[in-house]
């Protein structure tokens, strides 16, 4: 009986916090850019998985989620805490840095796309049929509308910073997939997932940050609050067990779909915030993203079993 009411909590509590993650992570590029006025990409990346870790492993230890027999898994962790937080952390403060953080937010609408494709490769029991593949297709026409590749001259977007957002894009894309195949099986509570991935990837930072001049966060009080509580406490911390838990009841390929959501909240908060530009264009891409995501999210139930591949 405690099981289906924990399942039905579960599938009640799965929405709200797809919306949650969301809205996290498109608030992430304001604090990104700002952070990156003042120390390195891999600075950034150090202190927001420091931030994000500290209390994570603080609740994780009081509610006894870490067991010694976990540690026979620790090679899926070491990949999750490359895929979904080292090399996708550091691709994106590195883009940011190089784009206006509305661009570099929309950039990242991308993941879908590699989510897709990885769980296409590796993942044939997700729900692979003709409405998610339109919901992708939707959202993915969106985020190039967006960013607008066509565009040069002034208007031109920076074409390295551009390739970065999509290198952490197929990182993290990725991680949908692996953490799907090889860690949800495993039936390891998120808040312990969390705290292994998030520490291995401080760890992979400690060795390989310079640590010369991080210091100079603290000149900026804005900046620095941008950084613990934005960045590390809820966009790494809350993150990732909002992430694990929504991989857990949707599966890779649906859960992929919160990526639609980043790029929306990103526009807004760059148009509102530091005054980027919003166009019709935008506005038209953002409504072709909600409505990806939409799609995307409602595929499986308009069909019937025999079209999922």
């Amino acid at each position: 009986m405690h099981t289906i009411d924990n399942q039905f909590t579960a599938n009640k509590l799965v929405y709200p916090a797809f919306a949650l993650l969301g809205l996290i992570w498109g608030t992430n590029f304001i604090f990104m850019k700002w952070a990156a006025a003042w120390i390195t990409p891999s600075q950034i990346v150090l202190l927001r998985i420091l931030f994000g870790f500290v209390p994570i492993l603080v609740l994780a230890m009081i509610s006894r989620s870490l067991e010694w027999s976990h540690l026979r898994h620790v090679h899926h962790f070491f990949m999750m805490a490359l895929l979904a937080t080292a090399i996708y952390y550091f691709a994106f403060a590195k883009g940011t840095a190089l784009l206006p953080s509305g661009v570099a937010g929309m950039l990242s609408g991308a993941i879908p796309l590699f989510s897709f494709l990885t769980a296409f490769a590796f993942l044939r029991q997700e729900p692979i049929n003709r409405y998610t593949l339109f919901g992708l297709l939707l959202g993915f026409a969106g985020v190039l509308l967006i960013a607008r590749p066509w565009n040069s001259g002034a208007s031109a977007v920076n074409v390295q910073g551009v390739l970065y957002m999509l290198v952490g894009s197929l990182s993290v894309g990725c991680s949908f997939v692996y953490a799907r195949r090889f860690l949800v099986p495993k039936e390891i509570s998120p808040l312990a997932l969390t705290t292994y991935q998030i520490g291995l990837a401080l760890m992979l930072m400690w060795l390989f940050t310079d640590l010369n001049g991080i210091e100079r966060i603290q000149e900026d009080k804005v900046a620095l609050t941008g950084l613990v509580l934005g960045l590390g406490l809820s966009g790494t911390g809350l993150a990732y067990v909002l992430y694990y838990f929504i991989v857990q009841h949707l599966g890779a390929l649906k859960a992929a779909g919160v990526t639609y959501i980043p790029p929306v909240v990103a526009l807004v908060i760059g148009g509102l915030l530091v005054h980027e530009p919003l166009s019709i264009q935008d506005v038209v891409a953002m409504l072709l993203i909600l409505s990806g995501v939409y799609v995307l999210q409602t595929g499986k139930r308009l069909v019937p079993n025999k079209l999922e591949r």
